[in-house]
């Protein structure tokens, strides 16, 4: 089984504090699972990460990722009379999101006292 979660970058050693928590393993993960709370497009994901964590990421990262699920068919383009292309799950994204969520809370769900202290 193939797993979104990748975690290798999420605690590299920055000279800045707020750098110190790479989301660049997540972003995989992530977008499935934006674009499973509602269809999204690029732009729509890119202003979504900058509320959730104060950087927009540039187009340049954020396709890259929507050509790597589309290409492993986790997500599919909508026809939309907008110029921007909107994505949704598939059945197999659905299955992968499933997945990926479970592998992600048993890794990281005893660290649940560890996030409240962080807020």
């Amino acid at each position: 089984m193939r797993y979104l979660f990748i975690p290798e970058g999420i605690l590299l050693y920055r000279r800045k504090m707020d750098r110190c928590c790479d989301m660049r393993g997540f972003l995989s993960f992530l977008v499935l699972w934006l674009i499973g709370k509602k269809p999204m497009s690029g732009e729509d994901l890119r202003q979504e990460l900058e509320k959730r964590k104060g950087h927009k990421p540039s187009p340049g990262t954020i396709y890259p990722v929507l050509k790597y699920l589309q290409e492993y068919g986790w997500i599919e383009e909508i026809k939309d009379k907008g110029k921007a292309k909107k994505y949704r799950l598939t059945k197999s994204g659905e299955k992968e999101l499933k997945d990926s969520t479970r592998k992600f809370v048993s890794i990281f769900c005893d660290m649940g006292n560890e996030f409240k202290k962080a807020r």
